[in-house]
């Protein structure tokens, strides 16, 4: 088994944070739209071996009226907002996707993270949005990149639904806060991938700093699982955190 900790952006200088973790997920390819020479550059920048992996551009996941758009640099025009978000598969919506995926090949990622918001939860109209639109953004993709799909809000009480997408649609696999929904539903991909949010709170917790018995539980989770793993810290402390996580992992 390989056990991969980061954080889920730069939490300090990139080059103090290559010497310390073995991988990160990138966020700024969430806000605006990812940038292919940009990711080439950090790919060059960063040692041999290091793991990049990054958040899906929101303009998939996120309707243009969700206020996370708000630090975006760009909005589609208004006339055109409800063809964004909501994994819908319009041809916006995969033209973005096109986008995503230009950019991952650029930065060589492990794992594009697509995270649906709380507000789109199960519905059997979104079952069948959702494997729609990622059985043709897993034919857009190199075959080398998976999709991790973290679900939110009433996916939870639907296991089943999850487990089903996942098991049908090729390179997806399903994300979570293994404090929140473990073991992850289905595991038709030898790559487990772990968002730490915080303890506490509805979907996140972002101030938690996690305790020397909850990163002891979080080892004897990632235990259970075989292969390879990526365990990304998303919280105020994440650096302390994975830090501290990565040091008992070795001890």
């Amino acid at each position: 088994m390989r056990v991969y900790v980061g954080c889920c952006g730069f939490p300090m200088s990139r080059r103090k944070y290559y010497d310390t973790f073995d991988t990160v997920e990138l966020q700024e390819t969430f806000y605006n739209r990812p940038d292919p020479e940009r990711m080439a550059k950090l790919r060059n920048e960063a040692p041999k071996g290091f793991v990049f992996n990054m958040k899906a551009w929101q303009a998939v996941t996120h309707p243009p009226s969700s206020p996370t758009w708000r630090r975006s640099k760009w909005r589609p025009p208004k006339e055109l907002w409800d063809r964004y978000g909501d994994l819908k598969p319009t041809r916006e919506n995969m033209e973005a996707w096109e986008v995503i995926c230009d950019a991952a090949e650029a930065l060589q990622t492990r794992v594009v993270v697509a995270q649906t918001p709380p507000r789109f939860g199960y519905s059997e109209e979104n079952v069948e949005r959702v494997l729609r639109f990622f059985r043709e953004a897993s034919s857009i993709c190199e075959s080398s990149v998976l999709i991790g799909w973290e679900p939110r809000g009433s996916w939870r009480e639907r296991p089943e639904a999850v487990a089903k997408i996942v098991e049908s649609v090729d390179r997806l696999i399903h994300v979570v806060d293994p404090f929140r929904w473990w073991p992850p539903t289905s595991r038709t991909s030898p790559t487990t991938y772990l968002r730490l949010h915080g303890i506490g709170g509805r979907e996140t917790n972002y101030r938690y700093r996690y305790s020397d018995e909850d990163l002891a539980r979080l080892k004897e989770l990632v235990a259970e699982v075989d292969d390879e793993v990526f365990v990304m810290f998303n919280n105020v402390f994440m650096r302390d955190d994975a830090a501290r996580f990565k040091k008992m992992l070795n001890t």
